[in-house]
């Protein structure tokens, strides 16, 4: 059968597995179908593979799941039927995770059963639940496998049995994928899945992991979720492929302690040097723990006949990702996106001079954002959207960039020859960085904004010289009185969230440090004396209740190309209490020839 010829249907179209399986089943040129609850479920997914390049949108079904009929529209020229829907969730009571995943199973076998031209029915399993018995479960055996494996993987378990018992007794030719820990995809590292493996990296992050699970036998598989979108949309096409179970996972994934090792020393994060077995961490109290019970059965030793899945891949050219370079970048994503807490935007991993760098916006965009202390890129999210063509990076050693001070004068040369930075919006101490880069390179750096520069203001109090009890500050600080700090309220909480969460998982001591910098008069000067030779465009932006000091405004007023912007009301963090004006000031100089800039100072909205 041709790719033109066939018609797929998918079950959990919206889902991690199924978005990808659809946008693959896509790409193989077949038509695809995509079972949905709601309308508005099916744009998510249309807008989804719009952003991924896909041209076609798929036809959407309303899917209802307490009608016997479960589709209601005519799909008699469906060829083959996904089924990747279900609820991947602990926590569940055996009630509901039977509702999710075993009844949901009984209603697609039976509407494959009615489908005429239906060449398979494909079924997502998993590797840990497969191969189970067909014979119907005793209310004895389903109470005691709850208990034992708890209700997600329990549901699974009995779902794999109704599947192919029911698939058998109405005739539906049936094959079963069976994947091991779905990671993100092989290029990109994308995935919005945080439970299991993916929340062990998350403590790992965060610093929260007290000791690495297991031993060298301890071995929880993964597969990328475009390998395996990809070998399911062969399996319809291969007839012997009917009736056949196959485990998709990697056998040379490392064993746990060194997948979290090797995380960790690719974040450049420290490891637990203390390892803890499996069966004590199974029977320490969950408090200490911090691990669902319900994650605990998948810390095995077993291993997995891939052997017949080997063979299929082979048979159809499919080769597998390699998986060490693919958690990295599923590792890098997950970090990126703050484990699914993050704002919205285009955000990732970048190394400048080798040095690891986070960075939010357009990748490559002329104009940068380089955010002061003790606040991170995030807090200039909203900025950055509006002036469209821009990004925001964490400085070395702040936010969630590794390096340190001394990495600067190599990473700023890489920012600015290497990734194209032409105009760069330094905030606070980042104006110290972006002075630096333009001194280094004064015929790359056409344009600094220099926002809240320190350098041009009143000197800070004296207390931020006193590093250690400023690093003690701000690694308990939460985001209410960090607001509240920098802000003079507790309005912007929200957004210095994630600064906050930077502060206590390690970039307190280098914020503290800088802190100190900023008071030093010795640097101070050596900062305006680099502005003062730049010959570019300045546009200086700053809030009223934080004014430039007579210094720092005759120094600008003897400055050829120099602009002020005063935004009111606003103090030291404009970013955080009027962003929309920051971006408006930002993006009407951002047009003005950079060596033509007339010498004016203005106010908005008064003057300066």
């Amino acid at each position: 059968m041709s790719a033109g010829e066939r018609h797929a249907l998918v079950f959990g179209a919206t889902g991690f597995i199924g978005r990808h399986l659809v946008l693959e089943l896509g790409r193989a040129g077949v038509r695809v179908s995509a079972a949905t609850r709601t309308p508005e479920s099916h744009r998510r997914l249309a807008r989804w593979l719009a952003d991924r390049g896909s041209d076609g949108v798929p036809a959407g079904l309303r899917v209802d799941f307490s009608s016997p009929a479960l589709i209601e529209e005519d799909c008699d020229d469906v060829t083959e039927v996904y089924n990747s829907a279900g609820a991947f969730r602990f926590g569940m009571s055996p009630r509901e995770a039977r509702h999710a995943n075993v009844d949901s199973v009984r209603s697609v076998v039976a509407f494959a059963a009615r489908l005429p031209r239906l060449r398979r029915l494909v079924q997502v399993s998993g590797y840990r639940v497969s191969g189970q018995d067909t014979a119907p479960w005793s209310e004895e055996r389903r109470r005691e496998t709850y208990r034992t494996l708890g209700a997600y993987e329990a549901s699974k378990v009995e779902a794999d049995g109704v599947f192919r018992a029911e698939a058998e007794r109405l005739g539906v030719p049936w094959s079963v994928v069976n994947p091991a820990t779905v990671i993100g995809d092989s290029a990109t590292g994308e995935s919005d899945q945080y439970l299991g493996l993916a929340s062990s990296l998350k403590d790992l992050w965060r610093g929260a992991l007290p000791a690495l699970p297991g031993n060298a036998r301890t071995f929880v598989p993964v597969v990328t979720v475009d390998h395996l979108a990809r070998f399911m949309t062969r399996l319809p096409v291969d007839d012997a492929a009917e009736r056949a179970a196959y485990w998709l996972l990697d056998d040379d994934t490392p064993a746990l302690p060194d997948l979290l090792s090797l995380v960790a020393d690719h974040w450049q994060v420290g490891a637990p040097g203390a390892r803890i077995p499996v069966p004590l961490l199974k029977r320490l109290p969950r408090w200490l723990t911090r691990a669902d019970p319900e994650t605990l059965t998948f810390l095995s030793s077993d291993r997995y006949p891939t052997g017949s899945a080997h063979a299929f891949a082979a048979r159809h050219g499919l080769v597998a990702p390699d998986t060490v370079t693919a958690v990295r970048r599923w590792a890098d994503h997950l970090a990126a996106h703050r484990f699914g807490d993050a704002p919205a935007g285009r955000r990732r991993f970048t190394s400048p001079a080798g040095v690891r760098t986070f960075e939010l916006g357009a990748p490559d965009a002329p104009t940068v954002v380089l955010p002061g202390l003790p606040a991170n890129a995030d807090t200039w999210a909203p900025v950055v959207a509006a002036l469209g063509h821009a990004r925001a990076v964490d400085l070395p050693g702040l936010g969630m960039s590794a390096g340190r001070r001394e990495d600067w004068p190599s990473w700023l040369s890489a920012l600015v020859t290497g990734t194209g930075a032409r105009h760069l919006v330094g905030h606070s101490i980042g104006a110290a960085a972006a002075v630096e880069a333009a001194a280094a390179h004064p015929g790359e750096v056409e344009r600094l904004t220099l926002v809240a520069p320190f350098f041009l203001q009143a000197r800070p109090p004296r207390a931020v010289r006193w590093t250690p009890l400023t690093r003690g500050y701000l690694r308990r600080v939460p985001p209410g009185a960090l607001a509240r700090r920098l802000a003079g309220d507790a309005a912007p909480a929200t957004a210095l969230r994630t600064s906050a969460a930077d502060l206590r998982r390690g970039s307190a001591a280098a914020t503290a440090r800088l802190l100190a910098v900023t008071a030093d008069p010795r640097e101070r000067e050596k900062l305006r004396a680099g502005l003062r030779r730049y010959e570019g465009s300045v546009h200086v932006i700053v809030g009223s209740r934080d004014p430039l000091t007579p210094e720092g405004r005759a120094l600008l007023d003897a400055l050829p190309r120099a602009t002020v912007t005063v935004v009111a009301d606003a103090g030291h963090h404009p970013q955080l209490t009027h962003p929309e004006e920051v971006a408006q000031a930002v993006q009407a100089h951002l047009h003005t020839p950079a060596h033509d800039t007339p010498k004016t100072f203005q106010g908005s909205p008064r003057p300066a």
